[in-house]
């Protein structure tokens, strides 16, 4: 095994075992952090050198989850920045040790203005410490820099707490997918988050009767791509596929005179036309299946959904 290899693995296993023990950590501050952010105006984030670019990441996750944050440089924010901040509005602060000078001035303004703050730093008794309301610990045994110098561990660990903030936050708002996608529209995530079936499925030219014959059936399995819908009345009876085709013939050779609903899976599985395409793609794969009909909301055949069209239009 190489150096580096070694190097590797020995960074990744300590900040990996750093953020394990920050989990163990969590406790009832955590719980009034969340509950202030849920309730808050726009959220300020800032810290200096790593921190500070830490400090940029979390606030960007909370905006992408519905949360409005800005990232404010400690120094830039006595300079015009704090008009960012209102009545209504939080700040995290970011610091390993609690004592970076860079952000007493900025934390001497929140606390003039009476802006609560959420402290992320490894020394609860600092000075950022003793002025939050509430205390998250980043706290690490060592960073990964085997001179235990540059932020390695510690920033890992900082990063970790605020994806947690920003995903309790989510959950605690309600935040949906569809929110999601709302704030994404122009990337791939909006456009795989936005995509319903009805955008993917195939409308269906032909529906089979119980009394078809397994010889018309050879036919519709070629326009459809595999699977052929039975029905009556747009109402779903059941499904053949390919593979049914294949095991009738082994089992029966003389199986063109069958009438479908003989061979048919009456009880198939289906996605609706206003599901979700990521949604539908998962139901199918878990079903380990290559195609499904699609019902509209009155539950009437509407078309057929395949599994290549929804990994084509980007839906995986």
């Amino acid at each position: 095994m190489t150096d580096a290899i070694a190097t590797a693995r020995r960074t990744l296993r300590l900040e990996g075992e750093a953020i394990l023990a920050a989990a163990e950590r969590v406790d009832d501050g955590f719980v009034g952090a969340v509950d202030l952010l849920a309730s808050s105006g726009r959220v300020i984030v800032s810290g200096i050198g790593k921190s500070g670019v830490i400090a940029q990441k979390i606030a960007a996750t909370l905006t992408s989850t519905g949360t409005a944050a800005s990232y404010v440089h400690p120094i830039e924010s006595l300079h015009g920045d704090l008009g960012l901040v209102d009545r209504h509005s939080v700040a995290i602060l970011l610091s390993k040790s609690g004592e970076t000078e860079e952000l007493f001035g900025l934390l001497g303004a929140l606390i003039r203005l009476e802006v609560p703050v959420i402290a992320i730093t490894g020394c609860a008794g600092s000075t950022l410490g003793k002025a939050a309301r509430f205390v998250l610990d980043g706290s690490v045994r060592e960073e990964a820099c085997p001179h235990d110098l540059a932020p390695t561990t510690s920033t890992a660990v900082a990063l970790a707490l605020g994806d947690a903030l920003a995903m309790a936050v989510l959950e605690r708002k309600g935040f949906r997918r569809e929110d999601f996608a709302a704030l994404h529209p122009g990337g791939r995530i909006g456009r795989k988050l936005l995509l319903r079936v009805r955008d993917v499925m195939i409308p269906l030219d032909r529906l089979l009767t119980p009394a078809t014959t397994m010889q018309q059936v050879v036919v519709a399995l070629a326009h459809g791509r595999g699977i052929a819908v039975i029905a009556t009345d747009g109402r779903l009876l059941g499904v053949i596929t390919a593979g049914d085709l294949t095991r009738v013939v082994e089992r029966t050779p003389d199986y063109l005179g069958l009438p479908v609903e003989s061979v048919m899976t009456r009880t198939p599985r289906v996605v609706h036309a206003d599901d979700f395409a990521a949604h539908a793609l998962g139901q199918i794969e878990r079903a380990n299946i290559m195609a499904a009909p699609v019902l509209d909301a009155a539950e009437r055949i509407v078309g057929v959904l395949h599994l290549h069209d929804l990994l084509r239009a980007g839906a995986g």
